[in-house]
């Protein structure tokens, strides 16, 4: 292939990209936002500040080791947070809400 087809390639793959679904760029919470959530709600179980590896449930991973994890992600994070867990209470946060803590989890990496 020559140059000026793979700059053409090139230019057009983020409007290709971006026109399939599953393809386009995950959604990004508000860090800042997330940060208090976690503080507020999420910390009478999980330790929720970066370096924090102790939760005070005990049952409960710390932030920093989710967002440790190999192949964490915010798809991973939010079906997680979506689907019920036997030691985990029943919260239910809003869709910006829960972007938002996604996004504060994962900026412990």
């Amino acid at each position: 292939m020559n140059t000026r087809i793979l700059t053409v390639l090139a230019a057009s793959l983020p409007a290709i990209l971006g026109s399939v679904p599953h393809l386009a760029a995950q959604e990004i919470g508000d860090v800042a936002n997330g940060r208090m959530i976690a503080t507020t709600v999420c910390v009478a179980c999980h330790a929720v500040a970066k370096g924090e590896f102790g939760s005070l449930d005990g049952g409960a991973p710390p932030f920093a080791r989710l967002a440790g994890t190999a192949g964490m992600t915010s798809i991973a994070l939010s079906a997680a947070l979506l689907t019920s867990h036997k030691q985990m209470p029943n919260i239910i946060l809003q869709p910006d809400e829960r972007r938002d803590v996604i996004a504060y989890i994962l900026s412990l990496k």
